[in-house]
């Protein structure tokens, strides 16, 4: 099937580049929030982990243009070619920052869905690279983001099309909440039990004045009985063992994705386990993350930048990873040597000072928190399926290949 082209400018009723100035931007929170092109992947507008900017700043540049429910962003830079639909609330006091190209389509003329992923399709993203210029940061003229040519379907089609593919992303977000809530109420009764002292049978007492019976002082090496880096690999696209690197490890989850397959025999005990924690071990930017295995991979292990603590026993993993997680900004902070090259050594990770709770309270606590941890990783896993799914029906729908 083949449908018409248009100038995506001229289905819209606002079709502008954002701000092309500097904003002072801010790590601590004002009720202002700068949208980077870093916030915008695969769909999805992050409005959580962003930049801030001063009301001043925001009264000022926002008089252009502030984007609505229904809007489509692009990112003309740094990188090309990503794309994210606007579905928090009009009424936040956001602002879109450099290098994003904003479109509002025209409700009678273009179905906001479908801009959203005929803008991801493989046919537009590959005119999107190929109009994109620079050697060293490649990126998109405003006019060419303006008038870049979409296929165009009647309506009806398009919203069909739209409304097929927003419902797998309708899931993973609402997953991706989900996820939040249960990753943050797991940290939170960490805290509530073992920062604040706040455990089962002390909740009213003053924890100046706790006496801790049962508690032992230890050190990361104590309670672990392995804690060692991984191996140099042999990569091998076609050899059944996965290896493991740094970008798999990302907030306090672990993504198999940019794993890559090896070749080299393993020990036993350098393969990763349930309820192993990894720790980013070198390298500025990703040193010091840490995330806990929740769920059995087979023939898995990490390479030579991430270390493996292993619970001495069943009962203290997951107070051992909730600890070694809270433990994160410290982790990232203990990196020796030049900038491109800090190691946090395996000694340096095992003299860190950890209470071991009596067995029961590991139990208990235990008990609450890993089903949680379980689920949050259910829905991880889930969620990379139906992005899946929906990566594989896109271009199908797109080019007509599978009717709607």
């Amino acid at each position: 099937m083949t449908w018409s082209t248009r100038p995506v400018s001229s289905l819209c009723v606002l079709a502008i580049d954002c701000v092309n100035k500097t904003a002072p931007v801010l790590d601590g929170p004002t009720p202002f929030k700068m949208i980077r092109t870093t916030n915008v992947k695969r769909g999805f507008i992050d409005v959580e982990t962003v930049r801030y900017v001063t009301q001043q700043t925001y009264e000022q540049w926002t008089r252009r243009s502030r984007p609505m429910y229904g809007d489509v962003v692009l990112t003309r830079e740094a990188p090309v070619g990503e794309v994210g639909r606007c579905t928090f609330p009009s009424t936040e006091q956001i602002f879109l920052g450099q290098r994003l190209f904003q479109y509002r389509p025209d409700p009678e003329l273009l179905d906001w869905n479908y801009l959203a992923y005929v803008l991801q399709s493989p046919v537009v993203q590959n005119k999107l690279h190929g109009i994109s210029f620079g050697a060293t940061v490649p990126h998109i003229k405003v006019g060419d983001a303006e008038h870049l040519e979409i296929p165009c379907p009647p309506l009806p089609v398009q919203k069909a099309i739209g409304d097929t593919l927003a419902a797998y992303d309708d899931l993973i977000e609402n997953n991706r909440r989900r996820i939040a809530l249960l990753e943050e109420s797991a940290r939170l009764l960490y805290r509530e039990w073992f920062v604040h002292l706040r455990f089962p049978g002390h909740e009213a007492s003053d924890s100046r004045e706790k006496q801790l019976d049962g508690w032992t002082q230890r050190t990361v090496a104590e309670l672990t009985n392995f804690l060692n880096r991984g191996i140099t690999p042999v990569y091998n696209d076609d050899a059944p063992g996965i290896v493991l690197n740094q970008k798999c490890i990302r907030n306090g989850l672990l993504n198999l994705k940019p794993g890559r397959h090896q070749s080299k025999a393993v020990k036993p005990e350098r393969l990763i386990q349930l309820g192993d924690v990894l720790i980013n071990s070198t390298g500025a930017g990703t040193l010091g993350r840490v995330a806990m295995v929740r769920s059995e991979v087979a023939n898995c292990t990490v390479d030579t930048h991430v270390t493996i603590a292993r619970s001495a026993t069943t009962e203290l993993r997951t107070y051992l990873a909730m600890a070694l997680l809270e433990l994160e900004p410290v982790f990232t902070g203990m990196g020796i040597g030049s900038t491109n090259q800090l190691e946090l050594g395996r000694a340096d990770i095992g003299v860190m000072p950890l209470m071991e709770p009596p067995v029961a309270l590991q139990v208990a606590f235990q008990e609450l928190v890993w089903p949680m941890l379980s689920l949050s990783e259910t829905l991880s896993r889930a969620n990379e399926r139906l992005a899946e799914a929906r990566d594989a029906l896109l271009p199908k729908l797109m080019s007509g290949e599978i009717a709607v």
